[in-house]
């Protein structure tokens, strides 16, 4: 798949495009609690696209290892003014809204998001392929093991690689007889993964082309990066950056990232190989 439709908008993926991250969250792991104003959350976007990125991830529910659940209500409240918000600041923006909840997926679409990226793929709300094969909008699933709550507890794989395109399949099978068919993957790098696991992945990324979806990639400043090196989040753009020109080497679609202007720089170098 080349493309796919956001709002109407056919988005070419045979060139990789960036996904910038929006977490509206007090808690997420290198930037909760950064973007708590409406100028703070403008100045960030406005940013975010020019320096080149294509989509803009919103979320507002931690996933990071251990972190607090919040409620549905306690979600739509934080996120809903925000996708408002940025629909009206940036009338062409393409918002992706980052829930595993199908009522916060319906309720974001209908506000101005164009697609829904869901880190249970389903797993968490029974109600979400129907809804997302109701709104006819591209889906991000993505394999996590376990609950963001208990998931880096002690995961377990016959075989990291196998286990999750095996996983896929089946998903994609699913959305496909549903109708559903702007289907993007995400492997899921330190959702329910050893640091092992998650350099497995990595390094066996191009065997998830053979799904014949997009993929999308999000490492940045993630423990497995910055963990081995002994250093912080704060420390692991160079790292982040390392990884991304990997994970395009082996067929990634797009890069979600919170540094924007540096993973369209990879992404420049490795398409100047195809010259």
């Amino acid at each position: 798949m080349k493309s796919i439709n956001c709002n109407g908008t056919l988005i070419d993926l045979s060139a990789p495009k960036v996904m910038g991250i929006l977490n509206i969250t007090p808690d997420s792991f290198f930037d909760g609690g950064k973007y708590n104003n409406q100028t703070l959350l403008i100045n960030q976007v406005e940013k975010m696209l020019s320096e080149g990125a294509t989509f803009i991830d919103v979320g507002a529910y931690s996933s990071r290892p251990g972190a607090k659940h919040i409620s549905e209500e306690e979600e739509l409240n934080r996120v809903l003014p925000v996708i408002k918000l940025l629909s009206s600041e940036f009338p062409s923006v393409l918002i992706s809204i980052d829930t595993f909840r199908s009522n916060i997926a319906n309720q974001s679409i209908h506000n101005g998001a164009c697609m829904v990226n869901d880190i249970s793929a389903g797993e968490m709300d029974a109600s979400m392929f129907p809804v997302i094969a109701k709104l006819q909008v591209p889906y991000i699933i993505m394999h996590m093991q376990g609950t963001p709550q208990n998931m880096q507890k002690k995961p377990i794989y016959n075989d990291v690689v196998c286990d999750v395109l095996y996983y896929f399949s089946k998903k994609i099978t699913e959305l496909h007889k549903l109708g559903v068919n702007d289907i993007i993957t995400d492997v899921g790098f330190g959702f329910g993964k050893t640091i092992n696991h998650n350099y497995q992945l990595l390094k066996h990324l191009e065997l998830f082309k053979n799904l014949k979806v997009p993929m999308l990639v999000g490492m940045s400043r993630k423990g497995m990066l910055y963990k081995p090196l002994n250093i912080t989040a704060e420390y692991a753009l160079n790292a982040t950056t390392a990884a991304n020109t990997i994970a395009l080497l082996n067929g990634a679609t797009i890069l979600r990232v919170h540094d924007v202007k540096e993973a369209i720089e990879a992404i420049k170098i490795v398409e100047l190989l195809n010259l």
